[in-house]
């Protein structure tokens, strides 16, 4: 790919980020007696937020990330992991599971708010998210093939039951992972909050089936089972709150992680029962503005990266 072609591939995917990308939201007044299904997916990328309740800034971004979830459409799945550190109001076990597997790859992740895009660099702090911007740009065009995936998600009395319904590996190892999403989750009025009423996109539960073993390995949260093979009988149960998301993620067990398997997924789907933040026609100027000055930024700095480098390689041919 030349560089001219790499420059251009990056400013449109920058304008992506603010264009209104359908991701697969189901109105509030769907009654899931019929069952619903995502579709076959399987390229969203994996954005996982260390945070918590009573962080400052964590607190003062969060609002912001619900707009972007949506600006990004089906691009990204945003995931806020509240960890059981005594202090959180949430202390969701799910959560922990989830920071205690990523730790297994960033031993050093501490700091609340910190970002990771599939299992890449952590990103740290309230003024971080133009450099996750530019991981979710560098992780979609690095990415080749990918797990394709699809749920779907009908009722069964008080609760919903999603289960697997087309299931095509890219890799035939790993395990799958179900993933239960509070959205507007109401912090308890005695907890320290140093924000809204609300927190969004907070991990609850979590169901993992072992894809070489067809075993359910961990069930946090959900009533998890799987009658056979992992890819067709897998499936969870819940109590469903006013608005939430189902994700379904193929990715490496915790076994694999620990024998030095990379931290990314394989493929991941979602599907979210809530309002959308925004109106596309009615996006916030600021975050609009936002992105295309990341957009900007990264064409202006992959062009003088190329001039400077052919510089000095004109340099070192004029010496020599």
């Amino acid at each position: 790919m030349s560089k001219n072609v790499r420059i251009l591939i990056i400013f449109l995917a920058s304008l992506l980020a603010v264009q209104p990308t359908q991701g697969i939201v189901i109105d509030t007044s769907e009654t899931f007696d019929q069952p619903v299904s995502t579709g076959i997916g399987g390229r969203s990328l994996v954005v996982e937020e260390l945070t918590t309740t009573w962080c400052p800034s964590c607190a003062e971004i969060d609002p912001y990330l619900f707009q972007v979830a949506d600006g990004h459409g089906s691009r990204i799945v945003l995931l806020a992991l509240h960890p059981t550190d005594g202090e959180d109001a949430f202390q969701p076990e799910a959560s922990q599971h989830r920071i205690d597997r990523r730790t297994i790859t960033h031993p050093e992740l501490a700091s609340t708010p910190t970002f990771i895009v599939e299992g890449g660099e952590l990103r740290i702090g309230y003024d971080a998210w133009g450099d996750v911007q530019s991981d979710i740009l560098d992780k979609e065009l690095q990415r080749a093939s990918t797990s394709q995936l699809a749920f779907e998600v009908v009722r069964d009395g008080e609760q919903l039951v999603a289960s697997v319904s087309d299931v095509s590996l890219s890799v035939p190892n790993g395990q799958l992972t179900f993933l239960l999403l509070e959205h507007e989750k109401d912090v308890p009025s005695s907890a320290i909050n140093p924000g809204e009423a609300t927190r969004d996109r907070v991990v609850v539960g979590t169901a993992e089936c072992d894809l070489s073993t067809s075993n359910i390995t961990v069930s946090i949260g959900l009533n998890a089972s799987s009658g056979g093979p992992c890819a067709s009988s897998f499936s969870i149960a819940f109590e469903p709150t006013k608005s939430w998301s189902i994700v379904l993620l193929h990715e490496p067990t915790v076994e694999e992680l620990q024998s030095g398997a990379i931290g990314s997924s394989y493929g991941s789907i979602e599907m979210s029962f809530r309002d959308r933040a925004a109106d596309s026609t009615n996006q916030s100027p600021l975050i609009i503005s936002f992105f295309l000055l990341i957009g900007v930024a990264l064409v202006l700095s992959v062009f003088f990266r190329n001039s400077f480098q052919s510089g000095k390689n004109m340099l070192e041919n004029t010496q020599s």
